[in-house]
């Protein structure tokens, strides 16, 4: 078993002294909390965007998000696009805290990335997240990227909200994503998978208790087993090839191992990635970290395998 480096044990120490707690209060107190704290803050992220070109997209006066273009890239997307929807916890984070991951993938494969904005919980409830992601990536096939091999990552729910889409373009007609590429994918808002319990008190991040609490304030009152919100209960056949990255300590360790199982047991093509001991969204430090450089060194990888290979539907 390889020993984390000093950096991520230091960064996993901070995570437990800031950020891990058993009760994050009510909804709103719980909102407020992960605004603050999830993300990269602004000066990270102007930090992150050097050589790459931001570009804010509006939909109808609202943020639909921003594409990041590497320097010998321009508006050419027939190499192909990725698509990254970011994490938070359905209530918090943009695409602008998650540029430390974005502008990375930007000049490691390439390739134009477009950050997807989604509205939040609790002001936008399920399904509104499944709604615009879906919506986003509708709007890159027809209009930004027809043709084009098109990549979908997203990291916790953005993990999700990756997979679930990739069911929706499955079922409903749309060109299929390249590859999807999920880190540390919150996969079942119901909160059954064994890790919970675990790995409670070795995960830097999360408690059990905060599953339920976050899961409250996106669903409402609606099903956590609904696949649009939890895709681990989405039939898992026919998806395009899927890679997974996962904490060894994660709460959400087996929202990713359960998923890659049930898609390796109908046929289909997934690799499962387990880093030792780092902390929920460790890929957001790759200034910091070697496992973060790791990890994002291997989604490129990955996507540039399956652009060339020209994989572009289900496996």
């Amino acid at each position: 078993m390889k020993r984390p480096s000093w950096q991520a044990r230091v960064v996993s120490g901070c995570s437990r002294l800031i950020i891990r707690r058993r009760d994050w209060g009510d909804t709103p107190a719980l909102t407020r909390r992960a605004r603050r704290l999830f993300g990269a803050p602004p000066l990270y992220q102007r930090l992150a965007l050097r050589g790459i070109r931001p570009e804010a997209v509006l939909d109808g006066g609202r943020s639909r998000g921003e594409w990041l273009t590497p320097p010998d890239a321009g508006a050419d997307s027939a190499r192909g696009v990725v698509l990254y929807v970011h994490g938070g916890g359905y209530v918090a984070g943009t695409a602008a805290t998650h540029r430390p991951v974005t502008a990375e993938l930007a000049r490691m494969t390439g390739c134009r990335v477009f950050g997807a904005n989604y509205r939040r919980a609790p002001e936008a409830r399920f399904p509104a997240a499944y709604d615009d992601v879906v919506a986003t990536y509708q709007w890159l096939v027809t209009h930004e990227a027809p043709g084009a091999p098109i990549a979908v990552a997203g990291e916790s729910a953005g993990g999700g909200l990756a997979l679930a889409l990739a069911v929706h373009a499955r079922d409903h007609g749309l060109p299929a994503p390249a590859c999807v590429v999920a880190l540390s994918p919150w996969t079942d808002l119901a909160g059954t998978g064994a890790s919970l319990r675990g790995n409670d008190g070795r995960c830097a991040m999360f408690r059990p208790e905060n599953i339920p609490a976050f899961a409250s304030a996106y669903l409402g009152g609606a099903p956590a087993e609904d696949p649009r919100a939890s895709p681990l209960y989405a039939e898992p056949r026919g998806l395009p090839p899927v890679l997974f990255q996962v904490g060894s300590t994660e709460l959400l360790f087996d929202d990713a191992r359960r998923m890659h199982d049930r898609i390796v047991a109908a046929g289909g093509s997934s690799r499962l990635s387990v880093y030792e001991d780092v902390m929920h969204g460790w890929q957001l430090l790759a200034a910091f970290m070697p496992e973060a450089r790791q990890a994002l060194g291997e989604v490129t990888e990955f996507i540039r395998g399956q652009f060339a290979g020209g994989r572009f539907g289900p496996s």
